[in-house]
C-alpha cells in the first residue's frame, strides 16, 4: 500500500505503529565496519538491523539498551569504525497478536471481496500494547484464515474500543486499495448515532484541527495550530429533558473525531469516560442508566461505500444495540414521548435512503461551531 493512500488509514487506525511493550529481550553484539564511519549510530545501526525499523532502533538506545565499547550510547553519537556495540534487541508481541482466535462475530454482509460487521462495544479492533490478544484482527483470521495474507487482516478503519457498530473489511489486497482509496476520496459515508449531554439546539458542521492534547497525550482535542483538518455534519434527532438523541456523519475520519468535536461543541456524549462530563445535570434514573452504559453512547449505525468489485453503492445498517437502546428508552419515558423506539422516531430515516450525505443546502443547516 502506498503513503499516498495510506493517510487516511493510518489516522483510522489510530497510531498502530504506537507498540511499546517488551516481551523478552536478546543481546547482539556487533563490529562497527569501517565503511560506516562518520555515521550516526542509529543510522549505523538501521543498517546493521535491517529486520528492524529505524524508530525502534532509536527507542532501544534512548532506553540505554545499546552499549558502544561498554558505555551507553545516544543515537547521535558519531562512528569512526571499529566499536564494538552490544544491542539489547527487545522483541514485542507482534507475532502472538496475528495468532487466529474463535470468537463470534456478527457478519452483515460476506463475499469473496468484503466482510460487513457490526462490532460490539468491548472489542478491540488492531492489537497494540496492553491488547495483544482477544481482538477483532485475531477474531477475523480465525474466520477467514486468508485475511493472513492481506496487511492488517484487510481492516481499513477503525472503531473506538467501546464504540459500537458497522465496519467494513477487505479480504483481499486489492479491495484494500479501493476502499483506502474511497477514504481518501470520502466516498465511504458512517452515520453514526449517538446520546449527548444537554439540549443541542440546532443541526449544524462542526469544522476543526483536531491533533493531540497539549496537556494529556493520551487524549485528542480541537487546536488552533498543527492538527489535522477534521469535519462533522450533525443532526437533532430527537431532544429530551437534558439529553439529545443525534446523527453524525463523518466527511473525515480522525481519531476520536465525534467524541472530541461534541465535546468541543459543549455537549460531550453521554458516559464517555474520556470526554464526557461525569456531573451533567440529569434526573437520578438517567444518572444510573448512563452509569451502566460503562461506555461512550456512540454507534456505527448506517455504513456505505462503493464494493470494490461489482461498483456498485452498497449500504448497511445495524439497530441500535440494547444498552443504548435501553438509555433512549428511559429518556423519552422521562419527556414523555412513548418508551419504544418505534415509529415516533422513524422520521429521520426519510432523508436516509437518498440523502446519505446531507449538507447545509439540503437542510438549512446552520454553523454549530467553526474554529477558525
Amino acid at each position: 500500500m502506498n503513503n499516498e493512500l495510506d493517510y487516511e488509514l493510518n489516522d483510522e487506525l489510530a497510531e498502530l505503529g504506537d507498540f511499546q511493550p517488551a516481551a523478552s529481550s536478546e543481546t547482539v553484539k556487533l563490529t562497527v565496519p569501517n565503511e560506516l564511519a562518520g555515521t550516526r549510530l542509529d543510522a549505523a545501526l538501521a543498517k546493521l538491523l535491517p529486520d528492524y525499523s529505524r524508530s525502534r532502533i532509536t527507542t532501544w538506545i534512548k532506553d540505554g539498551g545499546v552499549l558502544c565499547n561498554g558505555k551507553v550510547a545516544t543515537p547521535k553519537d558519531k562512528l569512526i569504525g571499529g566499536e564494538e556495540l552490544d544491542v539489547q534487541i527487545q522483541q514485542i508481541n507482534e507475532n502472538q497478536a496475528f495468532e487466529p482466535e474463535q470468537m463470534d462475530l456478527d457478519i452483515v454482509f460476506e463475499d469473496d471481496t468484503v466482510i460487513v460487521l457490526n462490532k460490539p462495544a468491548g472489542l478491540v479492533v488492531h492489537p497494540a500494547a496492553g491488547n495483544w490478544t482477544g481482538t477483532l484482527l485475531n477474531g477475523l483470521l480465525a474466520h477467514c484464515p486468508e485475511l493472513a495474507q492481506v496487511p492488517r487482516a484487510g481492516i481499513v478503519h477503525r472503531l473506538d474500543k467501546d464504540t459500537s457498530g458497522l465496519m467494513v473489511v477487505a479480504k483481499t489486497l486489492p479491495a484494500q486499495n479501493h476502499l483506502v482509496q474511497q477514504l481518501q476520496n470520502r466516498t465511504v459515508k458512517r452515520i453514526y448515532r449517538a446520546v449527548a449531554d444537554g439540549i443541542v439546539p440546532f443541526d449544524g458542521k462542526i469544522e476543526t484541527l483536531i491533533g493531540r492534547d497539549p496537556h494529556n497525550r493520551l487524549k485528542m482535542a480541537v487546536v488552533k495550530f498543527g492538527g489535522k483538518e477534521a469535519v462533522t455534519h450533525v443532526k437533532v434527532l430527537e431532544r429530551y429533558h437534558a439529553h439529545s438523541y443525534i446523527e453524525c456523519s463523518l466527511e473525515t475520519g480522525r481519531t476520536h473525531q465525534i467524541r472530541v468535536h461534541m465535546k468541543e461543541a459543549r455537549h460531550p456524549l453521554a458516559g464517555d469516560p474520556v470526554y464526557g462530563n461525569p456531573r451533567h445535570v440529569c434526573s437520578q434514573p438517567v444518572k444510573e442508566v448512563v452509569k451502566g452504559l460503562g461506555r461512550q453512547a456512540l454507534h456505527a449505525y448506517r455504513l456505505s461505500f462503493v464494493h470494490p468489485t461489482s461498483g456498485e453503492l452498497v449500504s448497511f445498517e445495524a439497530p441500535m444495540p440494547a444498552d443504548i437502546y435501553h438509555l433512549l428508552s428511559v429518556l423519552r419515558l422521562e419527556s414523555g414521548l412513548h418508551s419504544s423506539l418505534s415509529k415516533e422516531v422513524e422520521w429521520q430515516n426519510e432523508f436516509d435512503d437518498d440523502d446519505d450525505d446531507w449538507n447545509e443546502d439540503d437542510y438549512d443547516v446552520q454553523v454549530m461551531y467553526v474554529r477558525d
